[in-house]
């Protein structure tokens, strides 16, 4: 029986209606009533709840608001964990040279050969053994243009490619390659060697990361891509941008220069990084 009566109590709360009424207390006039029940009032506190759940999460997803949540880190928070990244990257490299530098000394005060230095003479073979062909060169012309016209095709809209291959890169600049991409030697890109005073150019469309000046490398900049691509321009004469900066492929961004301890001369040194690991600039761009 008790049971039953807190049942019937519970039943007629919530069936029984209520009225809020707002009057005048001097002369009793009402100014606004609402009916309701308790049934409506639990529903409209849970729509209540779940509106302000979902204005918030909104206002934090969508706005610069969440950069005021602590632990969020801001947009120049984020530029500064990249660049310090790219920094600890640099200076493992740099720990790895000076590793094989004391490795090689210590060989070489031991009498021994260091292993990357050991020079293989390659055989040459007779004069009356070497066979000389013809090359039609009108015929590799007219290759070489079906092939950039099939590279180009692909490259506007073709699903056949994908990735960093899919991309179509500009030249950064327009010269000879006299050094080759060697990750054994601890040369992480190419160097190319042009007129002077030559404008670099971006590869790709992206954002500056970093553009400063460096002891061994000289005026240096760095540009982020998308699929997490960063190219690097090495040895400037003057850079053009600075960090923050959006760029296009093929704008201008430096000029090619002689800068830093470890350059022999005039010339550019250009970097690709793909996810952290270095990739040869040869096998995506023609210079």
């Amino acid at each position: 029986m008790p049971k039953e009566r807190k049942r019937d109590k519970i039943k007629k709360i919530f069936q029984n209606p209520y009225r809020i009424v707002i009057f005048n207390d001097l002369n009793l006039h009402i100014i606004k009533q609402v009916r309701f029940n308790a049934r409506t009032l639990v529903m409209a506190l849970v729509f209540a709840v779940i509106f302000i759940i979902v204005g918030v999460t909104v206002l934090i997803a969508f706005t610069p608001l969440r950069e005021y949540i602590p632990g969020y880190p801001t947009g120049k928070m984020r530029q500064m964990l990249i660049r310090n990244v790219l920094v600890v990257d640099s200076l493992d490299l740099e720990i790895q040279r000076r590793d094989k530098y004391f490795n090689d000394f210590r060989a070489m005060l031991a009498g021994e050969t260091p292993s990357d230095t050991a020079v293989k003479h390659p055989t040459v073979g007779r004069p009356e053994q070497v066979q000389l062909k013809k090359y039609d060169h009108d015929s590799l012309f007219k290759d070489e243009i079906a092939q950039e016209q099939i590279n180009l095709g692909m490259a506007s809209g073709s699903p056949a490619r994908g990735g960093v291959a899919g991309l179509l890169f500009f030249p950064p600049l327009n010269g000879m390659v006299t050094g080759k991409h060697n990750v054994s030697e601890g040369h992480f890109g190419v160097d190319i060697v042009g007129k002077l005073n030559s404008r670099i150019s971006a590869a790709l469309d992206g954002t500056v990361i970093f553009a400063g000046w460096t002891i061994d490398t000289g005026y240096v900049i760095y540009i982020q891509h998308e699929q997490n691509l960063v190219t690097v321009y090495r040895h400037n004469a003057e850079l053009l941008k600075i960090q923050g900066d959006k760029v296009r492929a093929g704008e201008a961004i430096a000029i090619m220069g002689n800068s830093g301890k470890e350059t022999t001369g005039p010339h550019l040194h250009f970097e690709m990084w793909l996810n952290g690991v270095s990739i040869n600039p040869e096998d995506y761009i023609k210079f």
